[in-house]
């Protein structure tokens, strides 16, 4: 079978995995309206593409954070990839090294922290972080991916509460008996009440504010990004905080429904930033021409989440590596098609806003 572009990935993945599963990645909160928002956000941006401009050379590497990557893609944190493929993260993982690209480990891995290390030991990798009630729990993780060589904490910060995902309440969604978030492997060993998405459930702080990242950054000399911001307001706060970048994130539409698709809320942020940290999305991106799109209007790096699942319900590794290269060439040709012979040419110039 031949998968030329993501949606062939998406259409097999939702063919092939049980349904429970299928709806638990593709869910998003409520409606769905800012899930399905982030993709057509996109297709409302047109180019402006520049003709003769010699492209017959090519470069898509970037930096993130000073490390060169080959493109400026990244894996997004996403849970449970062992649903999608047996030693899921694992898989993700040895992809991501092989592409040269940033792999975001979620703390809701179904392979622990130190699986996916010895799967894939010179990857360059990025940790996802909840702050929990137990605050030992946060420091214990901080400490343990602080040793084991990742290069940065991403702080999610829109799930004080998990939104509502009509799907998984249907479907009375549960982690299969055989897996288990294997960061906490031994943690919750004699928790017996509610469960929520393989942790007890009001594991999460609600109470968690600003003054927390001075307390996230008394831990660790790890670079810290924000994942979940949407306002030029909160983008400021970063940046007064000390944080080292942020990720434009509405949390895949899987959290307030009818919140801003993240490709609109990009331009705010950039501006408000102007340069002082680095900024990135994720969030509806399907196509090299998007990865584009981003760029342009201001974007270091974008990131993936569904379709790295879809990859791995193809194939594992090879299905992974299979959605990064065909987006990475995408990017490639997205960009020669309108003149841009590098990532440091991709400006906002290229961009005009539909009428529609």
């Amino acid at each position: 079978m031949s998968l030329i572009c993501l949606s062939d990935f998406e259409a097999y993945a939702k063919d092939h995995l049980p349904k429970a599963t299928w709806e638990y990645y593709a869910a998003g909160a409520d409606d769905c309206c800012t899930r399905d928002d982030n993709l057509l956000a996109f297709k409302r941006i047109r180019l402006r593409p520049r003709m003769l401009r010699d492209v017959s050379v090519t470069d898509t590497k970037t930096t993130v954070l000073g490390t060169e990557i080959s493109c400026p893609i990244g894996i997004a944190p996403t849970a449970f990839h062992c649903l999608a493929w047996p030693d899921g993260e694992m898989s993700t993982a040895r992809a991501a090294e092989t592409l040269n690209l940033c792999y975001v480990a979620s703390t809701y891995s179904t392979c622990s922290v130190e699986e996916i290390v010895t799967a894939a030991p010179d990857g360059f990798r990025w940790f996802q972080l909840y702050v929990y009630r137990d605050r030992k729990l946060s420091e214990q993780l901080v400490h343990r991916v602080e040793a084991l060589g990742f290069k940065a904490l991403v702080l999610t910060v829109d799930v004080p509460y998990t939104g509502k995902r009509r799907s998984d309440i249907r479907n009375n969604f549960r982690l299969p008996p055989h897996l288990k978030v294997k960061n906490f492997e031994g943690v919750f060993e004699e928790h017996c009440g509610p469960d929520n998405y393989g942790v007890p459930a009001n594991t999460l702080d609600p109470s968690i504010s600003w003054k927390d990242i001075y307390w996230l950054r008394s831990l660790t000399r790890l670079p810290i990004i924000i994942k979940g911001i949407l306002t030029k307001e909160d983008a400021e706060l970063a940046v007064e905080h000390g944080v080292q970048g942020i990720i434009v994130s509405n949390h895949g539409g899987r959290q307030l429904d009818g919140e801003l698709a993240t490709i609109d809320a990009l331009s705010e942020i950039v501006d408000a930033v102007q340069g002082r940290i680095e900024v990135y999305i994720d969030g509806g991106i399907r196509t090299g021409s998007d990865v584009l799109k981003a760029l342009a209007l201001g974007a270091k790096c974008v990131f993936i989440g569904r379709p790295i699942v879809w990859g791995l319900a193809y194939k594992g590794e090879e299905g992974v590596r299979g959605v990064l290269q065909i987006l990475t060439d995408e990017f490639r040709l997205s960009m020669a098609l309108s003149g841009c012979r590098n990532v440091a040419e991709i400006n906002r110039n290229l961009i005009q806003f539909s009428k529609l």
